[in-house]
């Protein structure tokens, strides 16, 4: 009986329960719906992204390459550490065991070793009526066999025409001419929040589109490239997009997808997209693509300038606006195109051919992508004044050669005795260069200047990277660069200042000489 009541009182609260949520459920109102003029935006817009995507679609294609590379062959004939009979297929079975079917991994049995042939799949766009498609130099470097796979299905063969490692541009051919270019937008008329589409073969799955904003414009010193104006966008980019573009809602390419920001492997990674994809401007790629086109190459021109970036801190100490942008002249190669236009250290260039110049990057990807003997307008202030001149970038070798040949020899000098033994305020004790010094750390004959004997942890200078080796050739002295040679010049500037601005030479060799600001420690 006891147990009867029990079940009776759960029953009812039951009841009760139900008969409570129903009532609940009744009292909740209808839902409303969207207002039409919401509606009519979204169905605008969603309309736009299907016509942008309709017309884009037939001029992107699918990239696959094969590489091909042989594994060394044991001293028994086997490559190593494989069993004596294992068969090329039961060595792919057993990769495939590890790496998973989709691993890109194929074997063929040859006469000499076990080669491998490694696939990939990029993406790329019809760039003109001729059969060149554009794409990413990541894409094609070191393919042995190239397929491009059209919207419609059709598979064509394609060759190499051009690549530009250093801004990671390709050019690739068929011989095919039906399919539709992609018109071509302004990368520098793009403003931020504005809508694009990315099209491209994420993993394999060619044809996808997928929309985002422009995050922001001209990022550099990412290290992906050596030249660098990425757009940044929010658009899914996948490893497969690279080389696939990036389209306004006119339909028109802005930029050419290239690389992505992941958490687990940084710029450029393979591991799922997080909202940061970035795209090389097509204003960029463009003018790499027509010169692949043309010439097969870029062959890299020079105007003979030393450059250095102009910060803040050195527009101070030579008495310029710091709001100034520009690169500051360090030096000027003899009989180059910028000493017979006229040029001089201290002048501030802050245009070629039109283009803002801010950092020594940016006037190096103008110069080495122009036209060798072309003339080109440079825009530079000298005194705060603004100076138009026209010069035409030589060779590379021919302004390299010259300035080898106008270097002054030092051999005959006697070697200077006077140096520096105590450690200044800045944290360092130079000396001049003597011929045997130069030779002792590496500098090129007729290098002049002080070097650096002595770096004091935890100073000015160790804070800024200088080490004992380095050379000193200038220093700003009357708000202007000055070479220095003796301990006595550096010290009539260095101990009567707070802040120095020195350029310097890298004992190592692996960076240019540059700039560098030293303040005293406030004490």
């Amino acid at each position: 009986m006891k147990r009867n009541a029990v079940a009776w009182a759960a029953l009812v609260v039951s009841c009760a329960a139900l008969i409570g949520s129903r009532s609940y459920i009744q009292a909740v109102p209808a839902a409303q719906e969207v207002p039409a003029e919401g509606q009519k935006a979204a169905k605008a817009l969603s309309e736009a992204f299907e016509a942008v995507a309709d017309f884009v679609r037939p001029s992107v294609v699918q990239i696959s390459i094969e590489k091909r590379a042989g594994l060394r062959r044991g001293p028994n004939g086997r490559a190593p550490g494989l069993p004596d009979r294992m068969d090329p297929k039961d060595l792919e079975e057993l990769l495939k065991r590890f790496f998973g079917p989709g691993s890109g991994f194929k074997f063929e049995r040859e006469q000499f070793g076990v080669p491998f042939v490694q696939t990939g799949t990029g993406s790329g766009f019809v760039y003109d009526t001729k059969g060149h498609i554009l794409t990413n130099n990541h894409v094609v470097e070191g393919a042995d066999k190239i397929e491009v796979t059209f919207w419609d299905g059709v598979k064509l063969p394609a060759k190499v025409v051009g690549r530009h490692p250093e801004t990671d541009v390709a050019v690739i051919k068929v011989d095919s001419t039906e399919y539709r270019p992609l018109p071509r937008g302004e990368s520098k008329k793009l403003r931020v929040g504005e809508w694009v589409l990315a099209v491209g073969s994420p993993f394999g799955l060619s044809q996808t589109v997928t929309a985002g904003i422009i995050s922001a414009t001209g990022r550099k010193d990412l290290e992906i490239n050596q030249f660098e104006e990425f757009i940044q966008t929010d658009a899914a980019i996948n490893p497969g997009n690279s080389g696939g573009p990036l389209v306004n809602m006119e339909g028109r390419v802005i930029g050419v997808n290239s690389a992505i920001a992941t958490g687990s492997s940084g710029f450029g990674g393979v591991g799922a997209n997080a909202g940061v994809g970035f795209a090389i401007p097509i204003d960029m790629a463009a003018r790499l693509a027509d010169k692949l086109i043309k010439e097969g190459k870029v062959n890299p021109g020079l105007i003979g300038v030393m450059v250095e970036p102009l910060t803040r801190s050195l527009a101070r100490q030579i008495g310029v606006d710091p709001k100034t942008q520009g690169v500051l002249v360090m030096e000027v190669t003899k009989g180059s195109p910028a000493e017979k236009a006229g040029l001089k250290q201290g002048d501030i260039i802050t245009h070629f051919d039109g283009n803002p110049v801010s950092t020594r990057k940016s006037l190096q990807y103008l110069v080495q992508t122009s036209d060798i003997g072309k003339s080109y307008e440079l825009r530079y202030l000298r005194n705060g004044k603004e100076h138009i001149v026209t010069l035409a970038p030589a060779p590379l070798d021919q302004v390299i050669a010259r300035e080898r040949r106008e270097r002054p020899s030092r051999e005959s000098e006697e070697p200077a005795r006077e140096s520096q033994r105590e450690v200044n305020d800045f944290g360092i004790a130079v000396e001049p260069l003597t011929p045997e010094l130069a030779r002792k750390y590496g500098y090129p004959e007729g290098t002049e200047g002080l070097v650096i004997t002595e770096v004091k942890e935890g100073s000015p200078a160790y804070a800024e990277g200088l080490e004992v080796g380095d050379v000193i050739s200038k220093i700003v002295k009357d708000k202007k660069f000055q070479d220095v040679r003796t301990v006595e010049d550096f010290n009539a500037v260095a101990n009567h200042a707070d802040e120095i601005a020195v350029y310097v030479h890298d004992v190592n060799h692996r960076l240019p000489p540059g700039v560098k600001t030293l303040a005293k420690p406030k004490k």
